[in-house]
């Protein structure tokens, strides 16, 4: 039991956010650090790479409850709780999406085809936002001079423009 104490203690678990030491909030990110870490090396190595909003979402979340546990604004085995349970719902959701296109494409979007042979499709870019320099920024990025050389281009779930040339 002493060593329970001793770990509540140095964690300052039970004390409001104004009464934390120096140390016991350095303490606290170092832990919430490594769990975290640990949580997100469980998740899927996509969670990191080309985000889509399906996974942004759920950095935005465990950022927010990670800082509110560092600063003792909440509790911190209830919000390290709180953390892994986003992270396996997003895995989850993710092994979900893969089985079920529909499901899929709820969670994380669909892409847009914007160009399609040498066309630009005027709705779709309204639709999404674009202006025509937007889509000629984004052509040039992926070294493509002039539009009638795509066949097709696609803004992608993540933002992202891929460029299928003729």
């Amino acid at each position: 039991m002493e060593l329970y104490d001793l770990w509540e203690r140095a964690l300052g678990v039970g004390l409001e956010a104004k009464d934390l030491s120096a140390t016991q909030m350095a303490l606290r990110a170092a832990l919430i650090y490594v769990v975290t870490l640990v949580c997100i090396r469980l998740a899927k190595k996509r969670f990191l790479a080309g985000a889509s909003a399906f996974d942004v979402v759920v950095g935005i979340i465990i950022g927010s409850i990670a800082s509110r546990t560092i600063t003792g604004n909440a509790p911190l085995l209830p919000s390290t709780a709180a953390a892994a349970a986003i992270v396996a719902m997003h895995w989850l959701f993710s092994g979900l999406a893969v089985r079920s296109h529909g499901f899929g494409k709820l969670i994380k979007g669909s892409s847009r085809l914007l160009v399609q042979d040498g066309q630009v499709d005027e709705e779709t870019l309204r639709g999404v936002h674009m202006s025509q320099r937007d889509l000629e920024e984004a052509l040039r990025q992926q070294g493509v001079k002039d539009v009638q050389r795509v066949e097709e281009a696609h803004l992608e779930r993540d933002g992202s423009i891929s460029v299928i040339e003729r």
